[in-house]
């Protein structure tokens, strides 16, 4: 799949520099960066997505502090 995006000239310099540096392509670094975050990035999607559907529900709450010395940690 080809994919287009833009960087600042900042970013784009420096992944020219690393590139140039270490003899690997751009497109190396770019597939690694993704490779490295995306996960990352699904994990907060979900987070954020069972915080919401909590919230829809019409869950209670309470602060964490209650829990914790109910249970006696």
């Amino acid at each position: 799949m080809a994919l287009s995006i833009r960087l600042t000239p900042e970013d784009e310099a420096r992944l020219e520099a690393l590139a140039r540096r270490t003899g690997r392509s751009k497109t190396f670094y770019v597939r690694e960066a993704i490779h490295q975050h995306l996960g990352d990035l699904e994990e907060q999607f979900w987070a954020d997505s069972v915080v919401r559907e909590w919230q829809d529900s019409g869950g209670s709450s309470r602060p964490a502090q209650e829990l914790w010395d109910e249970l006696g940690v």
